[in-house]
């Protein structure tokens, strides 16, 4: 572009009474101009493409030393699973269930972001989300809007799916909040590591999706901090024991309600 302009004005120096614009300005100036350019570009380039590649926060971590040293933070943390993986990779093999896991988390990116969470990781069929706790209900909310918004796009790309791949994607999720402990581990390969309880019963409710045959299941910790949609509708809420865990956990499925 920078090129075609300087041509541009090259030709029409004389009559814009550009009397600077001479061939010895486009032969040693306007190299400079390019080169700085294209610098800034690669630049710009590398940057984004390496906070898509490791994520803004490890990044900037990397730039600012937020997570050199481990930080508590409260998070709502979804772990998100695509339903019956194993047997979809009997019904189509396992690399056509990887294109359709790719395209999954690909569709589904738009969502999560446009609610304001962030992809903490992908794992195997499984994506884990996280949100900072605010003190607005509202905002908190997201979390609980996000899931159904998944949803709503998958359903909405369901003849697309059934054309590629004979199947329509489902989800399960647990969602919990609570305290985070982040920091960087690794060497060569460093990472922004999540650790802490919060991350486990997040895990251990996908699980207990399965057991129910629900789609949702909410801590009754990430309940109080949210304002209830009103499309949503929850079920009675039961104190269950998790794996590896001694107290009883307060839970409710949820799901949106029916339009009549």
């Amino acid at each position: 572009m920078i090129v075609g302009l300087s041509l541009q004005f090259a030709l029409y120096a004389e009559s814009l009474q550009l009397h600077w614009f001479t061939f010895h300005w486009f032969k040693t100036t306007l190299p400079w101009i390019v080169a700085v350019g294209l610098t800034i570009s690669l630049m710009v380039g590398i940057v984004t493409e390496t906070a898509r590649l490791i994520g803004g926060p490890l990044l900037a971590s990397i730039v600012l030393g937020t997570y050199h040293r481990p930080v508590r933070e409260q998070l709502i943390v979804m772990f998100l699973d695509l339903a019956d993986s194993t047997a979809l990779a009997e019904k189509l093999g396992e690399l056509r269930v990887r294109d359709l896991i790719t395209r999954v988390f690909f569709d589904i990116d738009e969502p999560i972001t446009d609610h304001g969470g962030s992809v903490l990781a992908y794992v195997g069929d499984e994506v884990i989300i996280t949100w900072p706790v605010t003190d607005g209900p509202a905002r908190n909310a997201r979390c609980l809007a996000c899931f159904f918004a998944i949803d709503n796009k998958i359903t909405g790309l369901s003849n697309e799916y059934k054309e590629e791949f004979e199947t329509v994607p489902r989800f399960r999720a647990g969602l919990h909040s609570g305290p985070v402990i982040v920091g960087e581990c690794g060497g060569f390969k460093r990472q922004l590591a999540y650790f802490g309880d919060t991350m486990n019963v997040s895990a251990r409710l996908c699980e207990y999706c399965k057991l129910r045959g629900c789609n949702l299941i909410v801590s009754g910790d990430v309940l109080r901090r949210v304002m209830i949609p009103q499309t949503l509708q929850l079920g009675a809420g039961q104190s269950i024991a998790l794996r590896g865990r001694n107290r009883l956990l307060e839970v409710h499925d949820a799901h949106p309600i029916a339009d009549n």
